[in-house]
């Protein structure tokens, strides 16, 4: 079979060999291939033919969309090999990554869109990841009944859950960037039972966004300007920052039902421009927020499984310093605590202050 057939075909033997291969190293092998490629993988031998059908793991990313840019800059090639793909796709998906390009400088719509999402859906994807390059996506709500996710990112999209929606069961990791929580929530609560991870980065209308999460173990928040009256409820108690975040340069007050206290599980903290001088618990004034973090009863329990702690644009103020000493002396796992100073700040007055802590 060699000659002049051309680099797809192999010989007799080499076919035996091939099939030969465990399908593990198979799958290996598909999983580092794009995804153009893994279909022509057909071709090598009767047992590869239509592997890549079963795929665990998809990825449409920005690569796969650049390479048919170059090719067809204002063709319907990489439409057609999603949608085959997709269609012809057997078994559950536990991975896909797909990049919506800019629609205005491609002939397709939404529709396509909205097509690719139900048959992800259908084939009942576990971690899904989906940014958007352009205009906001406007998720399906058929998006919303997909109950198998454990993982799952959006960027650039609009996140508009339907009447009657109660939550994602199964989800663990939740991360939306550069999300428009539109208005129309009707103050429904959305309850992640299983939730351990939220990230919330360039965020707006956040204050529509009510979540119950009773095993939340990292919350990130990053630039979100307009995240008032924000409330994560977390077992029976809340925590709520009532004051415009303005990249959280611009606290004042905190209302701390949620306290330390109430998160000896927690494992990562992230302190990013917070600056606060007085401090609400409870429903009672405690005036400054430095005497509070002074009080002996501040935290009346042990953070023993807190091993990540990052401060950045420390100012040196002293309701950080204090808050600085009491991650410090009651997290006996801390593995690694990193500062960094805001440009006003002198390093050298925060090493001093640090190293004075009994």
């Amino acid at each position: 079979m060699t000659g002049n057939y051309g680099v797809g075909l192999v010989t007799c033997a080499e076919e035996d060999k091939i099939n030969n291969w465990p399908e593990h190293l198979i799958e290996s092998i598909l999983e580092r291939l794009p995804v153009q490629d893994d279909v022509r993988t057909s071709i090598i031998s009767k047992k590869w033919r239509y592997r890549w059908t079963k795929m665990g793991a998809l990825i449409f990313d920005e690569q796969f969309f650049k390479k048919y840019v170059e090719i067809a800059p204002v063709g319907r090639k990489f439409i057609r090999i999603i949608n085959k793909v997709l269609i012809l796709h057997k078994g559950p998906i536990s991975k896909c990554l797909l990049h919506i390009p800019n629609m205005n400088k491609f002939s397709y719509g939404v529709e396509d869109v909205d097509q690719w999402m139900m048959l992800l859906l259908r084939n009942g994807v576990k971690e899904l990841i989906l940014t958007s390059s352009s205009q906001s996506y406007k998720l399906p709500r058929y998006m919303f009944s997909c109950l198998e996710l454990t993982n799952l990112k959006l960027e650039n999209c609009l996140f508009k859950p339907p009447l009657g929606f109660e939550g994602f069961i199964d989800l663990q990791h939740l991360h939306l960037q550069t999300i428009d929580f539109t208005g129309n929530f009707s103050g429904a609560r959305i309850n992640l039972p299983k939730l351990k991870r939220l990230c919330l980065d360039t965020c707006t209308n956040v204050y529509n966004f009510n979540i119950k999460a009773t095993k939340l173990q990292v919350l990130h928040v990053l630039d979100c300007p307009d995240a008032m009256f924000r409330r994560l409820f977390y077992s029976h108690v809340a925590l709520c920052l009532r004051k415009p975040m303005g990249k959280f340069i611009g606290v004042e007050r905190m209302k701390l039902a949620m306290t330390l206290s109430n998160l000896p599980k927690m494992r990562g903290f992230v302190y990013d421009r917070i600056f606060f001088t007085e401090c609400r618990v409870d429903r009672y004034d405690v005036g400054p927020a430095s005497n509070h973090l002074e009080s002996p009863h501040c935290l009346d329990c042990t953070l023993d499984r807190l091993q990540i702690v990052e401060m950045r644009h420390l100012k040196g103020s002293k309701p950080e310093m204090l808050f600085l000493k009491l991650l410090l002396a009651y997290s006996p796992s801390l593995k690694k605590f990193s500062i960094t100073r805001s440009g006003t700040c002198d390093a050298n007055d925060i090493a001093k202050d640090v190293m004075w802590f009994p």
